[in-house]
């Protein structure tokens, strides 16, 4: 969970709690952008695992089916600290092979044949279901709940982004920045450091937004972006557009910054610009990350999706859906108030 940063749910106090004692706490399912088709040359595995990230378990599935790390596809990545169950692709030409692949705390539930291989964000979202136990003020935890579904959750990127002390992004800006790393890093850690920066530069946009009451607000000059669609497009009349994201038809999007980020305009692209400058980069630094900082815009919100809160004596189990890309953490973070 994020620590340090401004809440939605501030004037609320903390629920008290514990979490993820066991992994069964934390159970996560992917929610598939589409359905294998039965046909075609990849071969889609419906994955179960327990303790296990899913990098662990890509690596251990190459070696099982003797292919490249780089021919297993995966739309995202899971936590190891819980129960996950998401969609692997590997060629279909591997699948005599996969009745040996055996590995502690994964279970192959499903095999089907599809004609693409699953990349990256081919996902709509998740499902995830919670449990805190030892709850000390469950009509907090309920007011805190509530104030999320009805205005959407700060879209904070979570802690476990950013490395242990923060290495990630220091790193991430020394790379942009030109200057020399410790070890050359290899390309999955290149990527981790860049987007880690990037991703604490909207952290901070964010938190700013929180602090003045207008995450969920659209102000001249915003970049808003359409909740069905995910399309763009800049704010010139807030008066037009502030019922709009009221209806959560749209929602302000933040700053990933690099060169193919759709700019802001008016205060906004000013207060964006003052966040580099404090940061002592520049937009065109983010030329030197090439494709892994083209830049983009997140959402500052995100929709609490199919919402369940049921109190269970003194522990609670949360049940609800987030768009890719969000962290089931920082709903955790609005409820416990640990930082």
């Amino acid at each position: 969970m994020t620590t340090g940063l401004p809440r939605l749910t501030e004037g609320v106090p903390g629920c008290g709690g514990a979490f993820k004692l066991v992994p069964e706490d934390f159970e996560v399912e992917e929610l598939p952008a589409y359905a294998p088709s039965g046909e075609g040359e990849h071969l889609f595995l419906w994955v179960e695992k327990r303790g296990r990230d899913t990098r662990e378990v890509v690596r251990a599935l190459a070696r099982a089916l003797g292919i490249p790390e780089g021919e297993v596809g995966a739309a995202g990545m899971k936590d190891r600290h819980a129960i996950t169950r998401q969609l692997l692709s590997v060629p279909a030409r591997a699948e005599p092979r996969l009745s040996g692949f055996e590995l502690e705390g994964v279970r192959v539930l499903w095999a089907r044949r599809h004609g693409n291989k699953l990349r990256t964000g081919h996902l709509k979202g998740n499902r995830f279901r919670l449990r805190l136990r030892g709850v000390k003020d469950m009509g907090a935890a309920k007011e805190a709940f509530s104030r999320l579904v009805a205005r959407g959750v700060p879209n904070y990127f979570g802690e476990q982004r950013f490395g242990r002390e923060r290495e990630n992004a220091r790193l991430g800006k020394a790379l942009l920045l030109g200057q020399r790393l410790p070890r050359r890093p290899d390309r999955f850690e290149r990527k981790l450091y860049l987007s880690a920066f990037q991703s604490q530069l909207f952290n901070r946009a964010l938190a700013a937004r929180l602090r003045e009451g207008t995450f969920d607000r659209a102000l001249l000059g915003d970049v808003l972006r359409k909740e069905d669609t995910g399309g763009l497009f800049v704010c010139e009349a807030p008066e037009v557009d502030g019922p709009r994201v009221a209806a959560f038809e749209v929602s302000p999007a933040g700053p990933m910054f690099g060169p193919k980020m759709t700019p802001s305009a008016h205060g906004v692209a000013e207060a964006e610009a003052a966040l580099l400058a404090e940061e002592g980069v520049t937009l065109a630094d983010f030329a030197r990350g090439g494709g892994e900082t083209e830049g983009a815009r997140r959402p500052y919100r995100v929709l609490l999706g199919h919402p369940e809160f049921s109190p269970e004596g003194e522990e609670l189990v949360l049940a609800f859906e987030l768009a890719r890309g969000a962290y089931a953490t920082e709903v955790l973070a609005e409820l416990l108030k640990d930082g």
